[in-house]
């Protein structure tokens, strides 16, 4: 029993661990938030492109990235010596003349190292001790290089990427121009001047141009106060505020040189450097050492090491700390922390979920495109009713008419008939022979009387052996109903060819389409070409099945009357001469006997038209051919019907088609609505 449960308690377990939906949880903030946009743009119903995997993963791969800050400005405004304050190093190259000529990303790494990226899309690593030689105007080769980007392991940096442009009037305007683009993209700008160079005619024309929209996220930073009075700083600090407060938030007089040496100088990252120091030094001497289980060949550097953090430690700050605030950089610092920061969060989920709705709008755009080719080939077929209709009953009112006409010559083969049957009705004598009683006895009296006989000789001569106009005349109805028969049959292909002709020139166009945008699916097209280049099987052989049937029938109904037309016209008359010829036998037998009672039969000449007809089938052959319900009228009205229906199931079928992508245009607004 214990084995049994147990057996039991796993098959549940096994069940709810597979079939269990275990809900999906989520980062909290906007990496969450893409990614709940992500499971439902990547659901297997929406067939899903790579590409569009690939542009979902960098929306996430953008949201976690740092925020940007672009260091702008004219040349020879400090800002390598700038960004090097803020980063505590001494990392960009500084100089007299003009050296950053590339857009340098710093970001954070795990390592110190240098990737140059090359407008060909290649890249290189290169030290971090090289990057002079990679930014210098005066280096022809520069002109391949499209950026830098320096990693550097900084705790800074993981929250903040910096931007170092060119400048805005670089010797290069193709430069110029990133740096532009630079200023759009970014979170937030940090325009850098020499506070003895502010407010000139040249750097007012430069802001007018290109400063003027990024107020929100600007701070100008006024260099080199330390070159300055304490007066002149705040005196030059308030112009600048009075003539260039519109394009930026907040004027701020540093001394970057002085926060360079401070933050430089700092406890903190003195530790992170000798840190750095022993453990590239360990590395070294390990592979030196890679034979040795000892660490006695690194004790003297370890502890060299240990002296060195002590002195660190004990270090006293006051001059250090003192500089720091008079460099002023912490209100840099704070206005990156406090305006820019939350801006930049707030402008990157804004464009981040812009872009989500955007891929929405987009592959919206994309499934309507596969919903209009639907809506033609519905347009198609519910266009062609009424020329389908139209031609059916086309077909009835012109063979009916021809039909007709047959019927009018056999008729009139059977009045000839007929008639010359009836002008060889000949009289003849006769007698007959009747017993009176009388008194004296019992006597035999000859009676004469007239009676009549069918001359067949005559009639067969005239009409089959000298005059050939009956045989004419038949073969002729013959030849006229196989005409109609061919050009009925042809009529009915006519009415697939006008839906054939239709749908094919839908077809031409949409069996190569391809999608207008990368991200949209490449399946959904596919199958969508794949349903135009099988639109026979998906929707036309159904109506040509249709029609292929109704024209079996009609030919077979054809054939009949072929035949009953085919059957000897001579038996026939030879039947009905044969029929009253006995008829008038009988009449005269039956007169013989009781002559006051009956009469010798004289048959009329309709008499013999309806007789001539009866042989011939001729009530079938008129039904057929002059019913105003005949055959054709029956199997056009069941083509008409028949095509109805089957048109209705083909749009549905469409429809159901096309629904099937309004469907998925409804989740996808809906997906956009929640973003």
């Amino acid at each position: 029993m214990s084995a049994n449960f147990n057996i039991l308690k796993s098959f549940v377990n096994e069940y709810k661990e597979t079939y269990t939906i275990q809900e999906e949880v989520y980062d909290e903030g906007l990496v969450g938030d893409i990614k709940k946009v992500q499971k439902k743009l990547l659901d297997e119903k929406f067939l899903p492109s790579n590409q569009l995997v690939g542009i979902l993963n960098k929306q996430i791969r953008r949201a976690r990235y740092p925020m940007e800050v672009a260091i702008t400005g004219q040349f020879s405004s400090g800002k390598s010596t700038f960004l090097n304050a803020l980063l505590a190093r001494n990392i960009l190259p500084t100089g007299i003349t003009p050296v950053t000529s590339k857009v340098n990303f710093i970001n954070y790494g795990e390592e110190y190292k240098l990737k140059i990226t090359y407008y060909s899309g290649a890249q290189e690593f290169a030290p971090i001790e090289s990057i002079a030689d990679f930014t210098d105007q005066r280096e022809h080769e520069m002109k391949d290089i499209k950026y830098l980007t320096l990693y550097a392991p900084m705790d800074i940096l993981k929250d903040i990427s910096f931007v170092d442009t060119p400048g805005l009037n670089s010797q290069s305007q193709s430069d110029t121009d990133t740096t532009r683009k630079v200023l759009r993209d970014v979170g937030g700008i940090i325009w850098l001047t020499l506070i003895d160079n502010a407010g000139k005619l040249s750097e007012a024309e430069v802001l007018e141009e290109y400063m003027q929209h990024f107020k929100n996220k600007s701070l100008c930073v006024l260099n080199q106060k330390d070159k300055l009075t304490p007066d002149q700083v705040e005196t030059t600090t308030n112009y600048v505020k009075e003539k260039f407060g519109k394009y930026f938030a907040q004027v701020t007089p540093i001394s970057a040189k002085m926060a360079l040496e401070s933050r430089a100088s700092q406890k903190r990252v003195l530790l992170d450097d000798s840190f750095d120091a022993i453990t590239k030094e360990f590395k070294k001497e390990l592979n030196k050492n890679m034979g040795i289980s000892s660490l006695d060949f690194f004790k003297d550097s370890f502890e060299a090491f240990h002296k060195k953090v002590d002195e660190i430690n004990s270090k006293d700050m006051t001059d250090d700390m003192k500089l720091l605030k008079d460099s002023n950089i912490n209100e840099v610092l704070e206005f990156i922390e406090n305006t820019i920061r939350p801006q930049a969060a707030e402008s990157k989920e804004f464009a981040i979920k812009k872009d989500l709705k955007g891929i929405c709008d987009i592959l919206i755009k994309e499934y309507e495109t596969i919903t209009k080719i639907y809506d033609a080939l519905i347009d198609v077929l519910k266009g062609c009713e009424n020329s389908l209709i139209e031609h059916f009953e086309n077909i009835h009112k012109k063979y009916s008419k021809e039909l007709y006409n047959i019927y009018n010559s056999l008729e009139a083969i059977m009045e000839k008939i007929a008639h010359e049957t009836y002008k060889n009705i000949k009289r003849k004598k006769s007698f007959r022979f009747e017993e009176s009683k009388s008194f004296l006895g019992g006597k035999i009296e000859k009676f004469e009387y007239e009676t009549f006989w069918i001359d067949s000789d005559a009639i067969y001569k005239s009409l089959f052996y000298d005059d050939q106009t009956i045989d004419k005349m038949f073969k002729r109805s013959i030849k006229l109903l196989k005409n109609i028969e061919l050009n009925t049959d042809e009529s009915f292909r006519d009415a697939y060819r006008i839906i054939k002709n239709e749908v094919t020139k839908w077809q031409e166009p949409y069996e190569l389409i391809r999608k207008h945008r990368e991200i949209a699916s490449d399946l959904e097209f596919s199958n969508t070409r794949h349903f135009a280049a099988k639109v026979y099987e998906n929707v036309l052989r159904t109506y040509h099945r249709a029609i292929l049937e109704n024209i079996s029938a009609l030919r077979k109904k054809f054939a009949y009357f072929n035949g009953a037309l085919s059957y000897s016209y001579i038996q026939t008359t030879q039947a009905t001469i044969g029929h009253f010829e006995q008829q008038i036998l009988e009449s005269e037998e039956l007169y013989k006997k009781e002559p006051s009672r009956f009469s010798i039969s004289h048959p009329r000449e309709d008499e013999i038209v309806a007789k001539l007809k009866a042989n011939f089938g001729f009530e079938k052959i008129e039904d057929f051919l002059t019913s105003k319900k005949n055959y054709l009228f029956k199997i056009v009205k069941y083509s008409k019907e028949q095509y109805l229906e089957i048109n209705e199931d083909r749009i549905n079928f469409v429809t159901s088609r096309k629904e099937q992508y309004l469907g998925k245009i409804k989740d996808l607004e809906i997906i956009k609505e929640e973003i």
